[in-house]
């Protein structure tokens, strides 16, 4: 069960880091030109779900795991990695895209509903690619 947890957790990153890279060109190259269409909602969507998702089966795999036990040991990078700043800043991340969307989804002008989007999401991606573990 933990092999097949760490692998989709493994393979989901990368539809997830796609899913935002398009969402974050997609809010960038809209911001000026305005039009917020079902699509660019549907992307957002697609985004904090996949996200949701990731950090749902990165918690699952945490607990499983015990990774939670290297806090005994900070002194250790790696424990202190998988323990500490890995699920962390995941998580702030997550909750970043996802107030995104809401403030996106809140926004009654397009380029708010772009601003909102390329901003969150781009602060959230930008912590998610620095705590993989690649």
């Amino acid at each position: 069960m933990e092999n097949i947890l760490r692998h989709a957790h493994s393979g989901l990153r990368w539809l997830v880091l796609a899913i935002l890279l398009y969402a974050i060109v997609n809010a960038f190259m809209k911001k000026k030109k305005g039009g917020y269409t079902n699509q660019d909602k549907l992307v957002s969507i697609l985004s904090i779900s996949f996200t949701h998702t990731q950090v749902v089966l990165g918690l699952i795999l945490y607990f499983i795991t015990g990774a939670y036990k290297g806090f005994s040991e900070m002194s250790n990078a790696t424990l202190r990695l998988h323990a500490l700043e890995h699920p962390l800043t995941m998580i702030i991340g997550a909750v970043l895209i996802t107030v995104g969307h809401i403030k996106a989804k809140k926004a009654t002008e397009d380029t708010k509903k772009f601003g909102a989007t390329a901003l969150f999401f781009s602060i959230g991606l930008l912590l998610i690619l620095a705590r993989i573990p690649w």
